[in-house]
């Protein structure tokens, strides 16, 4: 029988933190956009059509890197305040090797360490309970 892992994923454009469910605790690890305010300056001083190019190249970047973890989860929760959360999962579902995966989304404000945690580990109880009904 294989085990369950839970993932949560608080994230926006240029980072995601991704808090991994254990027993008794949360492991955390943080990934972070290529794409800077000072990338962006430099691309910005060459032309807007090459800021754009550089923007969706290290963005694309960003969510391929986020999906290689996303794929070592059964059970994953995504959520943050823009639409990053929401272009990750398109393309996701592009790559069909993750329809194993049970993923959910949802829109969330900002929030602190503590209540990323609180909010991760609550939302796989609670899922944890109606799945055993």
């Amino acid at each position: 029988m294989k085990t369950n892992k839970y993932l949560g994923i608080w994230m926006d454009y240029s980072k995601a933190h991704l808090m991994e469910l254990l027993p008794g605790n949360m492991k955390t690890e943080t990934i972070e956009s290529a794409f800077t305010q000072e990338v962006k300056a430099d691309s910005i001083e060459k032309s807007e059509k090459h800021m754009h190019n550089k923007e969706e190249g290290e963005q694309l970047k960003y969510f391929k890197k986020i999906q290689k973890e996303i794929e070592k989860y059964s059970d994953v929760f995504i959520f943050g305040p823009t639409e990053a959360k929401n272009e990750l999962l398109v393309l996701l579902h592009k790559n069909h090797l993750n329809d194993h995966i049970r993923i959910e989304v949802k829109t969330t404000d900002k929030m602190t360490e503590n209540q990323l945690h609180a909010f991760v580990q609550n939302h796989f109880s609670e899922n944890l309970r109606l799945s055993l009904k």
